[in-house]
């Protein structure tokens, strides 16, 4: 029985630290995302003060440049963020397809030792009546 319940806590913990896996991927995309609003509002306050809104151009701002870059990659980090956050989300789902599962197996366990709880009293009663006769 001990070893029963030590089972099911182990894959609920399990489905538990897959869940905050989730969660904290997705904290970063959206604390990412916040992050290339305020870099593309700033990045349109640096071109309107300069004048100059062609990166191509000589004088082109260096710090917007330096911000379209950093957005850059946050933009890709997001994207591999996503595929890390797909993959977590589809073991988060199978961990909790092992916790139904050993739930499962011990309901079922739990039922039987039910059964033959309430079996065994008749069977010792079958047993006295065949004794005395």
């Amino acid at each position: 029985m001990k070893s029963r319940d030590s089972l099911i806590r182990l894959k609920k913990f399990q489905a538990d630290e897959k869940a905050r896996r989730v969660a904290q991927i997705e904290a970063m995309i959206a604390e990412f995302s916040r992050m290339i609003g305020d870099l593309d509002r700033e990045i349109g306050v640096e071109e309107q003060r300069s004048g100059n809104s062609d990166p191509a151009h000589f004088a082109y701002s260096t710090y917007a440049r330096a911000a379209r870059t950093r957005r850059d990659n946050l933009q890709n980090s997001i994207a591999e963020l996503r595929d890390q956050a797909e993959e977590a989300k589809r073991l988060h789902g199978e961990a909790l397809e092992d916790l139904k599962k050993a739930e499962s197996l011990d309901g079922r366990e739990k039922a039987m030792e039910r059964i033959t709880d309430m079996v065994r009293p008749d069977m010792d009663v079958m047993a006295l009546r065949t004794a005395r006769a």
